[in-house]
């Protein structure tokens, strides 16, 4: 993974004027060329406009003079860090909200208002990153060159970035977009959050296709309910947002989503509820490859394959199909791209329900599953592929919807042999007290087993001990973050690499695994 700004190599700097006149901002200061657009100090590059919001804690304005030091030619504010800036001479655009107008702001800055790379976005609440995987394995196997977005990472014709959001911010996006048409990618999965939407980080981003896996109980910290949460899910497949969508229908959320979209829609569900135009159904499986059938509105058959597991994530895989057809690929270049005489899919995803446990003694998954649903899913797939017991060892964020965890407890227990709860994310929330409500779930089912076992290195080692040939151990929260966030700070820290030291402790031999 590279250490570097993902910025496009060539393209033709901006005056400050024009950036000025096409979003209808006030200019002050020399009129001067820009060439980049950048929200953080850490990102600014000789030539950036510097983007100074209002933070949850502070202004951005204050970071003025890091901006400028860092090369910073302009800064881009709203009236209160213009106030702030008040007596000082520099190139300033002011507008009343710079949030709403970044992504037209960077899309004149990059070139990639107007025209883009063909993008296909997926939002929902569990299945987003696995689709955009999937979509982007698609794609390599129709031969095109790719970009990717997602929470694990960003990727640009092969080349990884490092990626913190889910759904980076608007200029990211287009600094993306733009690298992405220079080096000749013909599609790009993005991986989107309603908070993402709702923050309008795809603003000035027409996507070619938008889909829609699910929804199910989170984020009630930020939408309060259900209903709010589909609103701003439901502004990807605006006509604004989107050209073609495609929902899956097997929900009742979906459902009522694909009842309001506008915009040209077809639907996927699975071969059993019969409810999407489009259907699929799960075949005879291994451990390590599970086979699977696409049926289209006509009848046409895809039988294809794909190294994931479980119904869900056959789900996943066939949204990112009729998605890749929906953007105008024919059924038939599938067939002969994914289709029989075929590897299938050649996907590879990190920290979704990924083994990292070597091919013999007891099967040991990751997954960044944190909402009662996706227990659900995994636990599922995992006890559809294990003769003897299932030991999940499970912690959540700090810091957020608190009302799911008790769900979310109580679903690995009834589905789990034994239940081991850990901290996971904490941030700046009491760890005993996100735990608890793990617990209180766990503890509500009649007979279960349950252990708290706060530290999470020795809540995998605890684990393993119990487990061996035949078992399988489930650790689901971190999957492949590279860090906890403990008080609000990042530390470093791989579930996978202690999974697999715990498992060479235990005398079992890793597997590969996401480093």
């Amino acid at each position: 993974m590279t250490d570097q700004v993902l910025r496009p190599r060539h393209h033709a700097d901006r005056l400050l004027s024009e950036v000025a006149e096409h979003i209808n901002a006030e200019r002050s200061g020399l009129d001067v060329p820009v060439r980049g657009v950048a929200l953080h100090t850490a990102s600014v590059r000789p030539g950036d406009i510097f983007v100074a919001l209002q933070g949850a804690h502070r202004h951005g304005v204050e970071l003025w003079e890091s901006a400028l030091s860092a090369g910073a030619s302009a800064i881009f504010t709203d009236q209160l860090g213009a106030s702030a800036l008040a007596g000082v001479e520099l190139p300033v655009l002011v507008a009343e909200n710079p949030r709403d107008i970044l992504g037209s702001l960077s899309g004149f800055v990059y070139g990639t208002g107007g025209t883009h790379p063909p993008v296909f976005s997926v939002t929902g609440t569990n299945g987003k990153t696995s689709s955009a995987y999937l979509l982007e394995a698609i794609m390599r196997a129709l031969g095109w060159k790719t970009a990717l977005s997602t929470t694990a990472e960003r990727r640009v014709d092969g080349v990884a970035y490092h990626s913190t959001l889910t759904t980076p911010e608007a200029p990211d996006v287009h600094a993306m977009l733009a690298l992405a048409a220079e080096q000749g990618v013909g599609g790009v999965a993005i991986e989107v959050s309603a908070q993402a939407l709702s923050k309008n980080r795809l603003g000035g981003v027409m996507s070619a296709v938008a889909g829609f896996t699910n929804l199910s109980h989170d984020h009630f910290e930020d939408f309060g309910g259900m209903e709010r949460y589909l609103d701003a899910k439901a502004a990807l497949f605006e006509p604004d947002a989107a050209r073609s969508a495609v929902v899956c229908v097997d929900g009742e959320w979906g459902q009522t989503l694909a009842a309001r979209v506008q915009i040209p829609l077809t639907t996927v569900s699975s071969e059993a509820s019969g409810k999407g135009e489009w259907t699929y159904s799960v075949e005879p499986s291994s451990p390590t490859l599970t086979h699977f059938r696409i049926t289209s509105p006509a009848g046409d058959v895809l039988e294809t394959q794909a190294p994931i597991v479980g119904a869900h994530m056959v789900a996943n895989a066939a949204l990112a199909i009729v998605m890749i057809v929906q953007g105008g690929v024919a059924f038939s270049e599938l067939i002969a791209a994914i289709g029989p005489g075929t590897e299938g899919i050649p996907v590879a995803i990190p920290g979704r329900l990924e083994r990292v446990s070597g091919p013999s003694g007891p099967a040991v998954f990751l997954d960044a599953g944190r909402s009662e649903d996706a227990y659900r899913q995994t636990l599922t797939a995992v006890r559809d592929l294990t003769p003897g017991t299932v030991v999940m060892v499970c912690g959540t964020s700090g810091n957020r919807d608190a009302t799911k965890r008790p769900l979310m407890g109580a679903a690995a227990a009834e589905l789990a042999d034994v239940v081991i709860v850990t901290d996971d994310d904490p941030r700046r929330e009491d760890p005993g007290a996100i735990r608890a409500g793990l617990l209180q779930g766990a503890r509500s089912i009649p007979g279960a087993t349950v252990h708290e076992v706060p530290d999470p290195n020795q809540a995998i080692r605890l684990a393993l001990s119990m487990v061996t040939a035949g078992d399988s151990v489930v650790w689901s929260g971190p999957g492949s973050q590279n860090y906890r966030d403990i008080g609000g700070e990042k530390i470093p820290y791989s579930a996978t690499r202690e999974a697999q030291v715990a498992l060479a402790e235990a005398g079992w031999a890793p597997g590969k695994g996401t480093p």
